[in-house]
């Protein structure tokens, strides 16, 4: 039996691209203490978010049609279910692509509607409020000023939001217009594209102009240079970290540390690579990492483009992928794939055409040692493990769930342990963490929802006291026992209550110890 967290108690307290559709699979761990359990198929239109309630530990599922729907995990012998709550007529939000749930509760959701015979694209922000009776007061939080669609398939939209973990912020990624900053229609990017936003989430009916400099004088420019960050998700240290989606061109995509005031390169630089068509001497037939097979390629949007505009300022790179996995390159000068690790080089983040997303954290670093703190990523597209047959990551399976072991490199950038967890999804969207539970959204096959279970020890932590009653938390495995206990000189343990997080997360409410001027608190394993 090993202790858990000890707590001190001081009395008193003051206190998507998308490329190809699979038919059905069945994900496979690569890892022994990683298992996997269906849970359940959808139907209907396509499902694109999942997410957690942080005050009730339920998941929500929402759907490409505007449906959200609770997920019942099924406990005591149920049936795994998922139930509608609310549809496109209750939050009046049309072409949704982004949902968050922010620590009271609230939900967030981000749509884009054309218009114009679609030749103009208008991003919505509505929340809902929670309310009486159960309910939601739904408003607007913002919404942008019409600005220019594309002609080609390259609209990526608003799609990502997260709300800060104090509930203060709400960051909102809007995508490029452009696969790699190429004329579209008579522009290239304009103002809203291309930027992460960050705007009061107490806000409503907010403005958001077409304009970078009024963005940024009205304070709701966060950064910048960003392709299609389609998940953004803060780790347990309140950093904030996206995936990024890579052009129809073999180049790495990647996972950004991102920064406030800080540009991530697109369209002069993608990966760590520049894009060659900021150059006046560049010929598309000689670029070896150009291949017919994709929209971009096929419709001559990569060529010799002497008006490309100058770089706007320095930029910062993506997390290093320093292996083992999701880490194959095409070299630019001979045309061949190879493993970047193998060489002893690092990549700038993982393999093209990846479509990197469903990023999460260990937040409550409640894993075991192997996996406390760190981060997990899907990855959307089918690949081929053995070379490059069709379009897609080239050796390399992709459609997984990879560990992502991050490790600081000074104040400046982050390097990743590259390492793959479960393979053989078909096409996951999306992912959501509980406790030591990992819940992955299935786009492609049947429209799977999976547990994806970690192995993780027990973390006992204060929330916050009123009245006299003290607030803890309980974070381990699933179903699991554990003895909580106390002592008043960490020497002596004492039996106090027994606990079983059905979903990973127990909330447990204590009166304030009376006596002795302190008391701990541990949860161990039950024997």
């Amino acid at each position: 039996m090993s202790p858990g967290l000890l707590i001190r108690i001081i009395v008193p307290l003051a206190v998507v691209c998308a490329s190809h559709y699979n038919a059905p699979a069945r994900p496979v761990s690569h890892s022994p203490d990683v298992q996997i359990r269906h849970l359940l198929n959808l139907s209907g239109s396509s499902p694109i978010r999942i997410a957690k309630d942080p005050t009730t530990h339920l998941l929500y599922i929402l759907k490409s049609s505007g449906s959200i729907y609770q997920l019942n995990l099924g406990e005591d012998g149920n049936p795994f279910t998922a139930d509608l709550v609310y549809n496109a007529s209750h939050h009046g939000v049309t072409g949704v692509a982004g949902f968050a749930i922010g620590p009271d509760g609230t939900f967030y959701l981000v749509g884009n509607a054309s218009q114009n015979n679609n030749s103009q694209n208008v991003v919505t922000i509505r929340k809902g409020v929670p309310g009486p009776g159960g309910g939601r007061v739904w408003s607007l939080l913002a919404r942008a000023d019409p600005y220019p669609r594309s002609p080609s398939i390259f609209n990526h939209n608003a799609n990502a939001i997260i709300i800060s973990p104090d509930g203060r912020h709400a960051f909102v990624h809007i995508g490029s217009r452009t696969d790699h900053g190429e004329d579209q229609g008579g522009h290239r990017e304009v103002g809203l594209t291309t930027r992460i936003l960050r705007l009061p989430a107490d806000a409503t009916d907010l403005t958001l102009p077409t304009d970078r400099d009024r963005l940024h004088a009205a304070g709701f420019l966060f950064a910048e240079g960003f392709r299609n960050t389609f998940d953004l998700a803060f780790d347990a240290r309140g950093r904030l970290f996206g995936t990024e989606n890579g052009p129809d061109r073999d180049m790495p995509e990647e996972l950004n540390w991102i920064r406030e005031g800080h540009h991530y390169g697109f369209p002069w630089r993608m990966g760590a690579d520049d894009n060659p068509q900021q150059f006046p001497d560049y010929d598309p037939a000689q670029d070896l990492l150009l291949d017919p097979d994709y929209n971009a390629v096929q419709n001559n949007y990569y060529h010799n483009d002497p008006s490309f505009p100058p770089p706007p300022m320095a930029f910062t790179d993506p997390v290093l992928n320093v292996g083992p996995d999701a880490d194959s390159f095409r070299d630019s000068t001979t045309g061949e794939i190879a493993d970047a690790s193998d060489l002893g080089l690092t990549l700038s983040t993982f393999t093209a055409h990846r479509s990197p997303l469903g990023l999460v954290f260990d937040t409550l670093e409640s894993l075991n040692q192997e996996y406390r703190g760190d981060g997990f990523v899907l990855s959307w597209t089918r690949g081929d493990p053995d070379g490059d047959s069709f379009a897609g990551p080239f050796k390399d399976p992709s459609q997984d769930l990879l560990h992502l072991d991050l490790s600081p490199l000074g104040d400046t950038n982050f390097q990743a342990r590259v390492t793959r967890l479960v393979g053989n999804f078909s096409n996951p969207i999306d992912a959501e963490m509980i406790g030591n539970r990992i819940y992955v959204l299935e786009w492609g096959g049947d429209q799977g929802v999976w547990e994806i279970s970690l192995p993780a020890d027990p973390v006992l932590r204060i929330r916050h006291n009123t009245s006299g009653i003290l607030h803890l938390t309980l974070t381990g495995e699933t179903g699991a026992s554990y003895d909580m206990e106390t002592s008043t000189d960490l020497d002596a343990w004492t039996f106090h209550e027994n606990l079983t997080p059905v979903t990973g997360i127990i909330e447990i409410e204590e009166p304030l110890p009376a006596g002795p001027s302190h008391r701990f608190y541990r949860a161990v394993p039950s024997d």
